[in-house]
């Protein structure tokens, strides 16, 4: 059992075919588009040479820079910070360099196929991440109302936490039709796929998380209710996504986007600063040797855009914090999007009307995280008189909520996530400095575990970040609420531009808020591909007819649209 509520169905047959994060929405197999031995396709030599702007240098902007090069074109990447957004990993000042921290992403699961693809060419290493009551995780305990719970499997928990994992069961069974959804999924069976998602947006866009549950006779208990919101599935308590879109939910539950987690070892942000550096081995147009870092100045990307707007012949002209104007024919934006709406002077001609009112109803959550290193993993102690590890992965209603112990080995120095916490909980430690915060959590955890001093064993400062307080972000990730399902559709089908009028086109958006699974990075990857399908397409090129692209066979998987009247 890896979650601390298993999925509704229990696989027995291990021989099933993998789940992909490729769908509902759009089910297209991205992982066999980037698997192809005929790449992702071709420019006109006419093209080739011809720069384009990258905005944004997260995993979602040097992917899309990095195969854009591949096909002869040469990106110009636009970076207001540091290459990797929100794959950001960080050190602790004065300790072992081998002793980092993940302030966004730090969990991947199996079904990121697209991920893992650039995973293992970069040749990077995964390992399991210990999420609670996962086969990693030597123990967890659930701390709720001042009463604590110690398992090492769900089985050890009381009667009422596996009465609330068989209410989700029952919830997502006869509310989401989960057992056809997955079979489909896993057999990438695209017309079930499309036909069950049809009903289900058609039913559930107006519906909140919670109000999906209390629909359900099989959460008919508020106790229940509160329970799983403070405890949840996968990765803990789900309660700050009460007030978004069930939909939001499903997909994270229909692709496996909370089960068997895994880390990246050494820190995620390697995998944008690798791509960086990477000399692909097949490349057009540029000679053999060149990377994304020889192709810009100095090896390092521009600065921060400040403004965008176009100019005559539908070009895109992009200023930057040094004043720099340049003027491009195509440009993909991957930033936050809301970084358009404030950091970023923006024409109203970028984009059609309706997309701008899609870009400003996005919903982001807060999400804060403060970690601290220790000499050792002294978690793994045992207490002498019950025998059990003197500290777990912990879930709390106190205001830690989640701590995760992450070692490298038990003689080796370590690090504790103090606290990751989303939404309110996020919003409750913003005015507190990291030290303040520090505290705060020590005190909390002192109460649940009164026999251990967890304050002799730091050996260095914490570290902290609140995404919401991130100038370039504010915020950590796109949540769609009830009635969203019209603008994210807008937003994820940006790149089809034949359906634009030609002045809108030519800016493409990608970025994981542009996808349907934001928080992950398979959704920013996924739109880092669609825009390098559009800048494609834009400058007459093609895919190989064996390999077509998510363009090329859009009509036939396009999203759901909903009447707009």
């Amino acid at each position: 059992m890896t979650s601390t509520v298993p999925n509704a169905v229990e696989h027995a047959d291990e021989q099933q075919p993998p789940i992909t994060m490729f769908g509902p929405d759009f089910p297209y197999a991205y992982d066999d588009f980037l698997a192809h031995p005929a790449g992702l396709g071709q420019i006109p030599a006419t093209e080739h040479g011809t720069e384009v702007a990258v905005i944004g240098g997260g995993l979602s902007g040097i992917v899309a820079a990095y195969e854009l090069m591949k096909m002869g074109l040469k990106p110009v990447v636009y970076e207001a910070d540091q290459i990797g957004g929100r794959l950001r990993t960080v050190g602790f000042e004065g300790c072992d360099d081998s002793l980092t921290a993940e302030m966004g992403a730090m969990r991947f699961p199996p079904s990121s196929t697209a991920l893992q693809h650039y995973i293992d060419m970069v040749g990077l290493e995964t390992r399991p991440f210990p999420n609670p009551l996962a086969e990693a995780t030597p123990s967890t305990v659930v701390d709720l109302k001042g009463e604590s719970h110690y398992a090492e499997t769900i089985a050890d928990l009381p009667q009422v936490y596996r009465d609330v994992a068989e209410a989700w069961n029952k919830c997502l069974e006869e509310g989401a039709d989960f057992s056809d959804m997955n079979r489909a999924m896993r057999e990438r069976d695209v017309p079930r796929i499309r036909e069950i998602w049809a009903k289900l947006v058609e039913k559930l866009d107006n519906q909140t998380f919670y109000g999906f549950l209390c629909d359900s006779e099989a959460f008919k208990s508020f106790r229940h209710r509160e329970i799983f919101g403070q405890v949840g599935f996968g990765t803990g308590g789900w309660d700050t996504d009460f007030p978004n879109s069930i939909l939001e939910i499903l997909r994270v539950v229909y692709t496996e986007a909370d089960d068997h987690h895994r880390g990246i070892v050494g820190g995620s942000q390697q995998l944008p600063l690798r791509l960086w550096e990477r000399e692909p081995e097949k490349i057009v147009h540029w000679p053999y040797g060149t990377s994304l870092k020889t192709l810009h100045a100095d090896g390092e990307p521009r600065p921060a855009v400040t403004r965008l707007h176009r100019t005559a012949g539908n070009r895109i002209t992009v200023t930057d914090a040094n004043g720099d104007i340049r003027t491009y024919q195509a440009a993909i934006f991957t930033a936050q999007s809301w970084m358009l709406l404030s950091k970023i002077a923006c024409d109203d001609s970028l984009f059609p009307i309706d997309h701008w009112t899609a870009i400003e109803r996005t919903h982001y959550m807060e999400s804060s995280k403060l970690f601290v290193p220790v000499d050792r993993p002294f978690w793994l102690d045992k207490d002498e008189e019950t025998g059990r590890d003197v500290m777990s992965m912990t879930l709390t209603d106190r205001m830690t909520r989640g701590t995760y112990l992450l070692d490298d080995g038990p003689d080796k120095p370590a690090v504790i996530c103090l606290s990751y916490t989303w939404c309110d909980d996020s919003l409750k430690w913003l005015p507190l400095s990291a030290s303040e915060r520090m505290e705060v959590m020590l005190k909390s955890l002192g109460e649940i575990y009164p026999k251990v001093d967890i304050r002799k064993h730091v050996i260095g400062n914490p570290v902290t970040v609140s995404w919401e307080n991130e100038p370039y972000f504010m915020g950590a990730f796109k949540a769609n609420l009830p009635g969203h399902y019209r603008y994210q559709r807008r937003l994820f089908t940006h790149f089809m531009q034949d359906r634009l009028a030609e002045d809108k086109r030519g800016i493409f958006l990608a970025g994981d808020d542009i996808s349907w699974t934001a928080g992950w990075a398979e959704g920013a990857i996924q739109t880092a591909l669609n825009a390098v399908w559009g800048v494609m397409h834009h400058f007459g090129g093609e895919t190989d007819p064996t390999n077509p692209g998510p363009g090329d066979v859009y009509d036939e998987i396009a999203p759901v649209e909903l009447p707009e009247d």
